[in-house]
């Protein structure tokens, strides 16, 4: 449409040079003879030496015109970009064919780099203090709250302090921010919207050497009011304020919605990971692209979680121990005494390998598709996967698909290993996690915002109940497969509103799964305000401009006093 009306604007230049020509050769002929005519040839002669620079000046107002209309266009459209890029970018609609992604693939990898774009304008603003956040958790978890403490940063109006990752938990993995997330791009990519800095300023950081701030553990769950009435006072008189816990410490709804927005920003774009990591995932996305479309298997079967769950099912004796004295041994997992069978028969256990292949068999996955394992080490090793392996032979790991020399900068760094993983689920054609953790909640979330990608979300409780029923020999297979399908026609990551359970967080969708507010607008949404935007840039135009088939011609206005 643009090319169209930069064309016409064109052909209108070259008319009103026609036109100045045309008028000037018209004196010309009617000068001739007599004594006016000696007159009218001064006149001509005037009017000649003036008609260049009207043109002139025309041609120029014409070409300021159009250069402010292009611009506008251009601007619209990178705000539009902005919003709607993984949608734009990356193909409409989300659906899955072998040709296209292979043929997206390709032109990804032939495509050269586009430039940097220009970092956006600082934001000003008087800063209220300093706020220093510790995460606490797995890598998504600290994910999550990154979003968070960015969010209550920007709405409180302080400067915050990239935050430290958790180095204490299960994984125990000294991995630093900036060996995971791209820092540099993390800072100027918010720097529109809030101050951050890698570390306190030099007065400020002997202050807190002497003790002279302010640490404590925010309330779970809280909105922004209790930031604006608890923290922000205590930020104003220490100047700086530490919290020491991070995890689901800003409630999921009832926030503003620019606080929505900002912590989607966060998560889907200033959270990029680190070239090494970046690549590296490439890598991998590309092995298993060669062989056709996969899915990845989140198999939350490894050791902290059966023991942080007390899920016990198909262990043996010497497992069902080693896993009790680990719940034992880190004092922050409250819960000690768990009845595995009952926990199992609330849904609240993660399915084992044997039951996810019961699971994948009766919802009719193709045997021979890739099946990419995004976990850990699977507790029990080979004799807890036989059965899986044997229902769908076509399992690999990253420590597979790869040479050791590939990891060897990852080994002992778990949360380097889960971003690995991060990666390739986001562009799996299917994603299905055996338990609803952290990882399966946020690359859910990250799904449905790059055009709601195929995600399959379990029913554990229904699906333990029918398995169950299933081995005992009450429902043949048939029947098996046909109820577990039924179950799960409505739960394959489709758009969806938000669950919300007021007082009952725990109970609720978390926010991250599925961040509504920022989701791209439906196929019927986008087609109007397409429309929209369509006529608003024809509004923009001058209103001599030939608008072209297809589009509103409007009259040119006449000049005053001509009828």
């Amino acid at each position: 449409m643009f090319v169209r009306g930069r064309e016409n604007i064109q052909r209108l230049m070259c008319k009103v040079e026609k036109k100045e020509r045309k008028g000037v050769m018209g004196f010309k002929v009617l000068g001739g003879g007599g004594g006016g005519g000696e007159k009218l040839k001064n006149s001509m002669l005037v009017t000649a030496a003036s008609s260049p620079s009207r043109s002139k000046m025309k041609l120029w107002m014409i070409r300021a015109t159009s250069s402010v209309l292009l611009w506008t266009c251009i601007v619209q459209l990178t705000a539009l970009g902005d919003m709607w890029g993984p949608r734009v970018l990356k193909g409409w609609p989300a659906c899955f064919s072998l040709e296209s992604a292979a043929a997206s693939s390709v032109l990804q990898d032939r495509l050269p780099s586009l430039p940097a774009r220009a970092l956006p304008p600082k934001r000003v603003y008087k800063n209220n203090g300093y706020l220093m956040v510790s995460c606490n958790g797995g890598l998504n978890q600290m994910r999550a709250a990154i979003c968070d403490m960015v969010a209550i940063a920007r709405y409180l109006n302080v400067t915050l302090i990239v935050p430290e990752l958790d180095k204490t938990s299960f994984w125990a993995d000294p991995s630093e921010f900036k060996d995971i997330f791209d820092v540099d791009h993390f800072i100027t990519s918010l720097r529109d919207e809030v101050r951050i800095l890698k570390e306190l300023p030099p007065r400020v950081k002997r202050r807190v050497e002497l003790g002279m701030f302010y640490t404590m553990p925010p309330v779970s769950w809280s909105d922004m009011s209790y930031y604006r009435n608890q923290i922000l006072p205590l930020i104003q008189k220490y100047k700086v304020v530490h919290l020491n816990r991070t995890d689901a410490r800003l409630a999921n709804n009832g926030q503003p919605l620019e606080i929505q927005k900002l912590r989607c920003r966060v998560n889907f774009s200033a959270l990029r990971f680190t070239s090494q990591i970046e690549e590296l995932g490439r890598r991998v996305i590309r092995l298993l692209r060669q062989n056709g479309p996969f899915l990845v298997l989140h198999l939350r079967y490894e050791m902290d979680m059966l023991a942080f769950s007390g899920c016990t099912q198909g262990c043996n004796i010497e497992e069902v121990e080693e896993l009790t004295r680990m719940r034992y041994a880190y004092p922050w997992w409250k819960e000690k005494i768990i009845n595995s069978d009952l926990k199992r028969k609330d849904g609240l256990c993660p399915l084992t390998p044997e039951e996810t292949a019961l699971t994948l068999s009766a919802l009719d996955i193709d045997r021979d598709i890739q099946i990419y394992i995004a976990a850990g080490e699977i507790y029990g090793a080979e004799r807890r996967m036989a059965s899986l392996r044997e229902a769908f032979p076509k399992l690999v790991r990253k420590e597979t698909l790869l040479e050791p020399s590939d990891l060897r900068f990852f080994q002992n760094h778990s949360s380097q290993m889960a971003a690995l993983d991060y990666l390739v689920s986001l562009e799996s054609d299917i994603f299905v996690p055996t338990y609803d953790g952290n990882m399966a909640k946020v690359v859910e979330g990250h799904r449905r915002f790059l055009g709601f990608k195929k995600t399959i979300l379990l029913d554990r409780r229904l699906l333990v109940d029918l398995i169950d029923r299933y081995t005992s020999g009450s429902l043949n297979w048939d029947e098996f497969s046909s109820a577990v399908k039924e179950a799960h026609a409505n739960r394959m990551g489709k758009p969806t509103n938000r669950l919300m359970i007021q007082d009952r967080p725990k109970e609720e969708d978390y926010f991250y799964a599925n961040p509504e507010e920022c989701l791209q607008p439906s196929d019927d949404e986008l087609s109007n305000l397409e429309e929209k935007l369509s006529t608003e840039i024809i509004a923009l135009l001058p209103p001599y401009c030939n608008a072209g088939p297809g589009l509103i011609q409007r009259e040119r206005p006449r000049p005053a006093g001509i009828r």
